[in-house]
Formats: C-alpha cells, sequence, structure tokens
C-alpha cells in the first residue's frame, strides 16, 4: 500500500470517529440543590438564616422576595453534537423564612409534564407563597444563551 492510500485511510477513519464522537448525547448539570439529608437537618419552626446557611451553604437565590426565602437551583441540560444544549429537567428547593428569620416552609419542586409539581414540603401554614417567584424559574426552561454557560454571555 502506498502512502497516498494509508494518509486517505487514516483520514477517513479519523472523519468517523469524529463524527460519532461528536454526534454522543452528553448530559451537564448547573447550580446546587441539597440532598435530603441535608434537608432532615433543618428544622422547621427551629432553625434561623444563619443555621440554614451553615448547614445547607449559600443560596442560589435569596431575598429576592417579599419573605426573603432561600432558593437552591439545579438544572440538567443535554448537549447533542454541535445542536444547542437544551434545558431537560430543573429542582428548586425553597426555603421560606418568617418575619423573625425563622425557618417556617422547606419544599422542593421539579417538573412533570411540563408543570411546576411540589416533590415535598415541610410547612408551618398550609398556602404556598411566591408561587409567581417560583414558575418564573421554572418558566424559563429552554430559554437561555449558551454563551452564558460557556463564558462567552
Amino acid at each position: 500500500m502506498n502512502i497516498t492510500g494509508r494518509k486517505t485511510r487514516a483520514a477517513l477513519v479519523a472523519c468517523v470517529l469524529m463524527m460519532t464522537v461528536g454526534c454522543t448525547t452528553l448530559y451537564r448539570n448547573h447550580g446546587y440543590i441539597p440532598s435530603d439529608d441535608q434537608l432532615a437537618e433543618v428544622l422547621v419552626g427551629v432553625d434561623t438564616r444563619g443555621t440554614v446557611f451553615d448547614i445547607i451553604g449559600p443560596p442560589t437565590a435569596g431575598g429576592v422576595t417579599d419573605g426573603g426565602g432561600y432558593f437552591y437551583v439545579q438544572s440538567r441540560f443535554q448537549l447533542i453534537g454541535p445542536l444547542e444544549p437544551k434545558e431537560i429537567d430543573r429542582e428548586v428547593v425553597a426555603i421560606q423564612f418568617d418575619d423573625t428569620g425563622v425557618v417556617s416552609n422547606v419544599e422542593r419542586f421539579g417538573l412533570e409534564n411540563g408543570n411546576v409539581v411540589a416533590l415535598s414540603r415541610r410547612v408551618t401554614q398550609d398556602n404556598v407563597r411566591d408561587t409567581t417567584f417560583l414558575r418564573q424559574l421554572f418558566g424559563s426552561i429552554g430559554r437561555f444563551d449558551a454563551g452564558d454557560f460557556l463564558g462567552e454571555g
């Protein structure tokens, strides 16, 4: 076999390999939500903002609503080859505080068929506050700029 034939075969193998690897589905997680074990350590009616911060860590978003709750957000993105990343899952843990800064609600929200659903809830009252903020968090699924995640935004 001559040198040109070897180079052609090597180039063909390289192209097939790159196409195969380039079309592989990858998953990337962004954000942080506490585990169920960590959330079990947070006592409704006992813990304060400071103890929650010590147990779980800093929130993804906090103090953005009237109640000044802590929100932990985690998203999962699917990346297929050169296509734009697609957000396929989002989960939110919301910890609400009463006027004195004591934990009043601990809730975990997720998506089911595109709708926000409560996955778990430990509350001192039965009404859910600040659902508009949660709807905004979940409502932006699929609406993001890939450059934000690549450091170009």
